[in-house]
């Protein structure tokens, strides 16, 4: 059978059934659709499995990083110290609140922000670091919370692809999320771990924090609207300070709450198809499969690939393409974007990813042929750009 024929496979597929199904009909049935009941049933079950004392879902974890920048004071002539080797986002919210990103180079095993050169960075209008575990992989958290306490820095965690991800502190396994910065968000959009269509949640452990978070989502509200319409008295709402219409949904919440419940078997698969690409990959000839320190386990909500040398990445994909295998460029890169081109310099390692690696299709219903198909694919691909340069 030509590919032609096969089914195409996506870069990733949601593992939705008849559960989220019914979640979706039984909030429509309630005739109570925006934030109320669901919505605070999926933040308390998010917050008991990260462990985290207070969750506070929102639309978005756009809105999530926005939040937690406008709930700790961010604001014009501050800077937040971050990395351009993420999803333009991250950089959008700092300037969205009047702030400065400020760029820093990346660890090449995690794609994380490089604690080796956080400090040189950080000058007296820094006010905080905005960490990313990006694609799922655990930044190097332990000594980027040290640093941040030495200079006195709130730590935001973008922690958008990192459900289920776990790090080692304190000679124990933790999940992302807890969090031990100020904030970390999350995210529940279609290519993440769990999805409810759109979605996001801030956790904290700072009470003050939550309250603020909630307030500036439903526009600076002092009362809620579950509060106000199940009152027995009339309750005249008052708006204390600038806010934004930031809220969940009980439809989205009632899907986010039977993924959940999919979680276990969602990080177990996950897993296991990693393992098997590592396999299968050491087979082709220079291509690198990622690497996870010792004391990080990803949930590998994607897999990126290190490209031989030589291999030019579009061409790659578009053959992969052609055999229908969608792929991804590396991570974007924010620095090499017309809005943040000119307040920024070289980094080496955030453009080497970006321009070195593609990231292949993993889901949890992904089959085993599937996977060969991927890899052989990917194959293919290499050795034909290889005979055409050589042509």
């Amino acid at each position: 059978m030509d590919a032609s024929q096969m089914e195409p496979i996506p870069i990733t597929r949601p593992l939705l059934g008849p559960e989220e199904e019914a979640a979706a009909v039984r909030v429509l049935r309630s005739g109570w659709l925006t934030q109320g009941r669901e919505v605070a049933a999926f933040e308390s079950e998010f917050g008991a499995l990260v462990k985290a004392p207070y969750a506070c879902a929102v639309s978005s974890c756009t809105a999530a990083l926005h939040l937690a920048l406008v709930g700790l004071g961010i604001g014009p002539g501050d800077e937040v110290v971050t990395v351009s080797h993420s999803f333009i986002a991250a950089a959008n919210v700092i300037r969205s609140c009047g702030a400065t990103p400020v760029f820093v180079d990346v660890d090449r095993t995690t794609q994380g922000m490089d604690a080796d050169l956080v400090e040189r960075s950080i000058n007296p209008r820094a006010k905080a670091l905005l960490v990313v575990h990006q694609i799922g992989m655990p930044c190097d958290l332990t000594r980027l919370l040290l640093i941040a306490k030495r200079h006195n820095l709130h730590v935001v965690e973008d922690a958008a692809c990192a459900l289920g991800s776990e790090f080692l502190i304190d000679g124990a396994w933790e999940w992302i999320g807890r969090p031990r910065g100020s904030v970390a968000c999350f995210s529940f959009h279609p290519r993440k771990i769990i999805s409810c269509g759109e979605g996001g949640m801030l956790t904290t452990q700072d009470s003050g924090l939550d309250r603020k978070f909630r307030r500036l989502r439903q526009h600076g509200m002092d009362v809620s609207d579950t509060v106000r319409h199940g009152a027995a008295q009339v309750v005249f709402e008052t708006y204390l300070e600038p806010g934004f219409n930031y809220r969940m949904t009980d439809l989205q919440a009632a899907v986010g709450r039977e993924q959940l419940k999919r979680l276990p078997f969602i990080l177990e698969r996950r897993r296991a198809l990693a393992e098997r690409y590592r396999t299968l990959l050491a087979e082709l000839h220079g291509v690198q499969s990622p690497p996870e320190p010792a004391w990080a386990r990803s949930n590998w909500q994607s897999y990126a690939v290190a490209l031989p040398d030589g291999a030019n990445q579009k061409e790659v994909m578009q053959r992969m393409l052609d055999l229908g295998i969608a792929t991804r460029r590396g991570i974007m890169n924010a620095h090499r974007e017309q809005p943040y081109r000119a307040s920024s310099h070289a980094l080496p390692v955030s453009e080497w990813l970006q321009d070195r690696t593609i990231l292949l299709p993993l889901f949890p219903d992904m089959t085993s042929d599937e996977q060969d198909r991927v890899v052989a694919a990917l194959g293919e691909a290499i050795t034909c750009g290889a005979a055409l340069s050589t042509a």
